[in-house]
Formats: structure tokens, sequence, C-alpha cells
């Protein structure tokens, strides 16, 4: 039993460190052009908005239609959906701009500082939305190797972009690779927290309409960040081609992997 802990927690934590794969782009990246910078954010979104509604969302559903039925889960889903749009709303309207109001708020400060609120919003979304997939790996895990390590790889390949998504707009932000990177690696955490938390605390409670509900709120708040951050960030660069083309091969690569996982 303890050997099988061991396993299942170790896997879980492979699988959240993958976003400092993803974070290793601002260490080995020069200061990037705007025609990198809006590819890398039009990436991300695409990564999102396809995660969120081919994956996540469906998942949601399909948890609430096992308790519920087809009618009522495929709307409970829908309505976590635009919950989880409204909570994060809320929260963009509460996080400070972090510009400080002794200097002069010209446009490259604006700048800046909506791109450290989106990179501190990034970090949240996909700290919430890696929470719950370190608790279902860490199941598999104690369910089975054959059963874990698929599920551990297919998590491992989404958190690779999402690590991209969370340390190039810190690191633009800051001026810091170091901490573009940290916070990448650092959303990772998430997933063996969650790990750990659903072991001793949630194991007993978790059911199919909890999962469904998180799972839905999580494609919300993705989506909302998606359309309400990255891609108007990466359309500011002026180089709107290059952020639709990082849109459509992010949506590409996720589609790739999830056929691969």
């Amino acid at each position: 039993m303890t050997s099988q802990l061991i396993l299942a927690f170790a896997l879980t934590l492979a699988a959240g460190l993958s976003t400092a794969i993803g974070g290793l782009v601002v260490l080995k990246k020069k200061q990037p052009s705007d025609l990198f910078l809006a590819t890398a954010l039009g990436f991300s979104a695409g990564v999102m908005l396809w995660v969120s509604f081919l994956e996540i969302l469906p998942l949601a559903q399909d948890n609430l239609v096992e308790k519920y039925g087809d009618r009522l889960g495929q709307a409970g889903g829908v309505t976590a959906f635009f919950l989880g749009v409204l909570i994060i709303g809320i929260i963009d309207r509460l996080v400070p701009e972090a510009v400080n109001p002794h200097e002069t708020h010209d446009e490259d400060s604006v700048q800046t500082a909506k791109l450290r609120k989106m990179g501190v919003l990034m970090a949240l979304a996909i700290g919430i939305h890696n929470f719950p997939e370190g608790f279902a790996t860490f199941l598999s895990g104690m369910e089975s190797l054959e059963i874990a390590l698929p599920v551990a790889i297919a998590i491992a390949i989404h958190n690779i972009p999402e690590g991209i998504s969370v340390a190039i707009p810190i690191w633009q932000a800051t001026g810091s690779r170091k901490k573009g990177f940290m916070w990448a690696a650092l959303t990772g955490l998430a997933e063996p927290l969650g790990a750990l938390v659903g072991f001793l605390v949630l194991l007993p409670f978790l059911g199919p309409v909890t999962l469904g509900i998180a799972f839905g709120a999580v494609a919300g708040i993705m989506v909302f960040i998606s359309l309400d951050e990255l891609l108007p960030t990466a359309v500011a660069t002026g180089k709107h081609h290059a952020a639709i083309y990082g849109l459509l091969i992010g949506m590409a690569v996720m589609a790739l992997s999830l056929e691969i996982a």
C-alpha cells in the first residue's frame, strides 16, 4: 500500500511539474519580439479554448449526466461554465492594475500592468484547473500503473503549453525570466497539492456532482481569460495575423496531443 501511494504521488508530481518545461521558454529565449509575443499569446489562447470546449466542459457534463441524466446534466454543465465566467469576471475586477500612482502612467506602464494581471489570472485559473487533475491522476495511480501512466502523460502534455501561457506574461511584466519560470513551475504544484488534499480530506465526499461543477467552472474561467486577456494583448502588439496563426497552431497542437494521449 505504501509503495502504491508513493507511485501515485510521484506520477502526479511529475505530471504537474511539466508546466516547468513550458516555463523553460523564458530561460532560453532572448527578449521576445512583438512577433514572438503575439504568436505565443495566441498559441496559449488556442490551447485554452480547445481544452476548455472539447475536453473540460464535456467532462463536466459527463459527470453531471451520470447523476441527473442527459437533459439536466448537460444544462448543469453549461450553468457551471457560466458560473466560472462570473467568478473570474469578478476576480478580474478586483485584481489591482499594479500601477504605481506616483509614476507617470504612460502606455508602456499600462501594458506592463495588464500583462502582470493577466499572468496572475492565468496562474490562478491553471492552478484551479490543475487541482482536480492532480486528484484524478492520484486516484488512477492508486488503481493501477496501466491506468495511471496514460493519464499522467496526457496531463503532462497539456501542462507544457500551460506553463508557457503563464511564464510569458509574467516575464514580460516583471522583466525577470526567473520569475516567469518560477510562476510556471508553481502552477504545476497545484496537482500534487490536489492529490494530497483529496487523499486527506475530499475523497469521502467527492462525487460526480462536485467534479462536474468544478470542471464546468474551470472551463468558463479559461475561456474568459483567453478572450478577455490573451487575445487582446496578442493583437495589441500590432501583429494581428501572428496572433491568429498562433491561436490556430495552439488548437492544432492540443487536438494532436489529445489524439496521441
